[in-house]
């Protein structure tokens, strides 16, 4: 008998013991190769991996000592540069405090796929299940997670995610749609829409309420007025300070999230732009400093927190055996109408 063969494991709802090397001989492979499979390993071809895991599904197998693993949560993030992300962490640790589970954060660095390190850590902690945040998980990693029976949840994807992959986003169109609709309705027409990059489904959806709005309101879009911007402050700064160089500047600008906003706040105090006196700027996602902003920001509120918590649970549910109701699920935007909003001063 091999050396696997002392380590059984039990065939999750079966009561059946399952070995390392019963599963190979399912499968026409080594041992070997199918530990390298259960601890997501490289150097096995994708045909095999793929018939290893199978089995492994089919036979709901679980290591040894699966069922004394740590009781984590592992939220990953591309980047943690602003109160946006505290925002979700707060909301998700507040789930897993009420579920006696520890958060496991780790940040990308601005990288949305996170790399092999990270995916062997994770199957070795064996969490209760992975929250990603504006992140992308590829396809043979998700395989992995879903072979171990680790759940997993996209917050905001970056990509569109697979049927299967459960969601938490918020309903950007109609933010972006009662943002524009709110400027039209104060007398705007010349009004500019900084965008985040329209692969991500969140910035395409903003954009997308953007135009509908205009059009509705029988207002073509000026291609000039529309800017594809990095979602930072240096983003709103640098395409702030184009738009209001324009021979015909806006009178308005949309921005698809606070910080750009606040980089149009300083192109506008730069170039001697009084806010809103001569320019209405709406952000979204309704950060803490909007607030206190000079003037306080028009913005549309998008529940962070709740989309933190929302994940929280899912993972929750999955883990304990419980069909998900829906697996994408869109929480309510808001416009919140502050101070940086008026009927446009300079032109028509």
């Amino acid at each position: 008998m091999t050396g696997t063969d002392s380590q059984p494991a039990r065939s999750g709802g079966r009561g059946r013991v399952l070995t390392v090397a019963k599963i190979a001989r399912l499968a026409g492979v080594s041992a070997p190769t199918v530990s390298r499979v259960i601890n997501g390993q490289t150097g096995v071809a994708l045909e095999t991996r793929r018939r290893v895991e199978e089995i492994l599904r089919e036979h709901e197998y679980r290591r040894p000592g699966a069922s004394s693993s740590v009781a984590i949560l592992e939220l990953v993030f591309h980047a943690l540069e602003s109160l946006w992300a505290l925002e979700i962490i707060r909301g998700v640790e507040k789930v897993a405090r009420e579920h006696d589970l520890a958060v496991v954060l780790t940040e990308m660095q601005g990288r949305l796929t996170p790399g092999r390190a990270w995916t062997e850590q994770v199957l070795t902690r064996r969490p209760t299940g992975v929250i990603a945040v504006f992140s992308e998980l590829t396809v043979a990693q998700q395989s992995q997670l879903a072979t171990r029976s680790i759940p997993l949840v996209v917050v905001d994807p970056t990509g569109e995610p697979l049927h299967q992959t459960p969601s938490v986003g918020a309903t950007n169109w109609n933010g972006g749609l009662a943002a524009t609709r709110h400027l039209l309705d104060l007398g705007h027409r010349r009004i500019a829409m900084l965008s985040g990059p329209t692969q991500w489904p969140c910035c395409r959806a903003r954009l997308d309420g953007y135009r509908a709005a205009m059009d509705a309101a029988g207002v073509p879009v000026d291609p000039d007025l529309v800017r594809i911007s990095r979602l930072y402050v240096e983003g709103g700064l640098a395409d702030g300070r184009e738009l209001l160089d324009l021979p015909d500047p806006p009178t308005a600008i949309f921005t698809a999230n606070d910080l750009q906003a606040f980089g149009v706040y300083e192109a506008a105090r730069r170039a001697g732009v009084r806010i809103p006196d001569e320019l209405s700027v709406v952000g979204f996602d309704d950060l803490s400093f909007t607030r206190w902003s000079g003037p306080p920001m028009t913005t549309v509120r998008q529940p962070l927190e709740q989309m933190g918590a929302t994940a929280a649970r899912m993972i929750i549910d999955l883990a304990e055996g419980r069909p998900l109701e829906q697996p994408r699920i869109e929480l309510t935007t808001e416009l919140v109408v502050r101070e940086s909003t008026a009927p446009p001063g300079r032109h028509g």
